[in-house]
């Protein structure tokens, strides 16, 4: 049977990759993921997790800028499943974005090929399950893009490299989360931080005397900003999220929900064992977990407290966050300076206001944006789009601005035009610290403070060299505003980076289009696109 539909979906890929324009002359990777249940003990307590080829975290996908990556995943648990890829921008080809927005589930013992082009990027990423809470139950891993060999880098080459996938985490099942949620409730604080899946002390990370190696760090947790740090090391900040920085150095780094950092760290201490430390911001209760750094040259294992750091200071976090900028001498993942792209000196064609509130809805938890709490249509909306089904979404159903009038239900999807250049705003009036991810596009994050913005902001914007990322924190009482390319026609999935306000509501779409029906601007719809709700039945193009 499972070779039955590996046979189909080979036939349906090379069907895809004949008609949707794929670039020939650029490599293949091809994975086979198998997704199932499996237990795991990641904090000493027995729990049901989600292995990728039975691991947890799942398998590194390495690749190179521009390369093709063939991605058959079978799904053997007993509901339906979805992998997003958090940063891979899917140029012209939102189709592939694997979020409910653009893709129709894998049923239980079905499949899904997944044809991605990491087209014009590089940088550290990682991969998740975009569905029914299942991210609390693993399914995620690490995703990196090297540079072509013929683009320098502009820092020597690493003895080597280590992906460090952290966050916090529930001893209890997926469904017993998602059961809480859905009863109305919040989730309890986390009951620990997990380091590459495992506990304190569950990993070390070995390293030769006098040598510089690459950390590549994202926060893969649920509800909470982490700091992370090394014992007795400094941290050379080097990429943010595709970003070449300025070189800059860190004692720590605070690294928000959703957010990839990349650092070049040198063992130049005495030969023994280091701390690794992941600890909670702006918490009340103070979570922390370790790993340790090993010389393979070592004469002492660790001893005495793991080293503190910050722990609930904003403004520390905030002259932290504004001190990262581009490198505009680097190259990015084209042969020309990052610094060629002048984000500053582009006019604004529309400014998008985007507001977080708590509320309760029908006597429930909820959250929304802009007044509106997104809950999922019976059809993914990209489906809809193409097939002109009437009913599933409005392009009216969510205002540019808030409101200020009481949070309501509805499928939320904003209008957008291809080629425009969006100021977006996002505003955070509660206490908690916020975290904002877009898909399909990176952003330029031209300024941040606390309070209300007001056109008069914009005096403290950086229009020179800030970075560009795909995810952004804001802190609370306060507003970060990015500059946006609305460059990549698709419908978009803007979230939280919270998943419990995400899965409650804080997200919307946004629809990127372009009047000309051209693959210039936008892939065909895969053959091998699944089909649910009212696009059951429905033909998606003549071969």
């Amino acid at each position: 049977m499972r070779e039955t539909r590996f046979l189909c979906s080979l036939i349906s890929l090379f069907l895809f990759l004949s008609l949707s324009g794929i670039n020939g002359e650029d490599p293949y990777r091809f994975f086979t993921w198998n997704i199932t249940y499996g237990d795991i003990w990641p904090l000493g307590v027995k729990q049901q997790g989600i292995l990728i080829n039975g691991q947890f975290p799942g398998p590194q996908i390495e690749a190179v800028t521009n390369e093709n990556l063939i991605i058959n995943v079978f799904n053997s648990l007993d509901e339906p499943f979805l992998i997003s890829w958090n940063g891979i921008q899917q140029r012209r080809n939102s189709w592939q974005d694997g979020v409910y927005g653009t893709n129709c589930p894998i049923p239980p013992g079905q499949n899904f090929t997944y044809v991605l082009q990491v087209k014009d990027q590089i940088g550290s990423y990682f991969y998740f399950p975009s569905l029914a809470f299942h991210k609390a139950a693993g399914g995620f891993g690490g995703f990196k893009i090297q540079s072509r060999s013929i683009i320098p880098i502009p820092f020597p080459t690493p003895a080597g490299e280590f992906t460090v996938l952290a966050g916090d985490w529930y001893s209890k099942n997926h469904t017993d989360l998602r059961a809480i949620l859905d009863g109305g409730s919040d989730l309890p604080f986390p009951d620990g931080l997990l380091i590459n899946g495992r506990g304190l002390n569950g990993n070390t990370f070995t390293v030769e005397q006098g040598k510089t190696y690459r950390f590549r760090i994202s926060n893969v947790g649920l509800t909470t900003a982490i700091n992370f740090r090394i014992q007795g090391h400094k941290m050379l900040l080097v990429e943010v999220e595709g970003t070449h920085t300025l070189q800059n150095t860190y004692e720590s780094i605070d690294i928000h929900l959703g957010q990839s950092y990349s650092v070049l760290v040198t063992a130049d201490q005495l030969p023994q064992d280091y701390y690794i430390v992941v600890s909670t911001r702006f918490t009340s209760q103070i979570l922390t977990t370790t790993s340790i750094l090993h010389y393979s040259n070592s004469a002492a294992s660790v001893s005495g407290p793991p080293p503190g750091g910050p722990t609930i200071e904003i403004d520390w976090s905030l002259e932290q966050a504004r001190s990262l900028r581009r490198n505009l001498t680097a190259n990015g993942p084209r042969p020309n300076p990052q610094g060629s792209y002048h984000y500053g000196l582009i006019n604004v064609t529309r400014t998008i206001r985007l507001q977080s509130t708590a509320a309760i809805i029908n006597g429930k938890q909820r959250y929304a944006v802009n007044s509106v709490s997104f809950i999922p249509a019976d059809t993914p909306l990209k489906l809809a789009d193409y097939f002109k089904i009437s009913g599933v979404f409005s392009l009216r159903s969510i205002p540019d601005y808030p409101t200020g009038s009481g949070a309501y239900l509805q499928t939320s999807v904003m209008a957008a035009d291809f080629r425009g250049y969006a100021e977006v705003v996002f505003e955070n009036p509660e206490d908690a610290v916020q975290s904002w991810h877009v898909d399909g596009h990176n952003f330029f994050v031209v300024g941040m403070d606390g309070g209300q913005w007001t056109p008069a902001s914009r005096l403290t914007y950086n229009l020179r060299d800030t970075i560009s990322r795909c995810t952004v924190q804001v802190y609370p009482k306060s507003w970060t505003a990015v500059y946006m390319p609305l460059d990549n026609v698709g419908m978009w999935n803007i979230r939280s980076e919270n998943w419990v306000r995400q899965y409650l509501g804080q997200q919307l779409y946004f629809r990127v289009y372009s009047p000309v029906n051209s693959w210039r601007d936008e892939y065909p719809i895969p053959s091998n696109a699944l089909k649910c709700g009212r696009a059951i039945g429905l033909n998606a193009r003549p071969l």
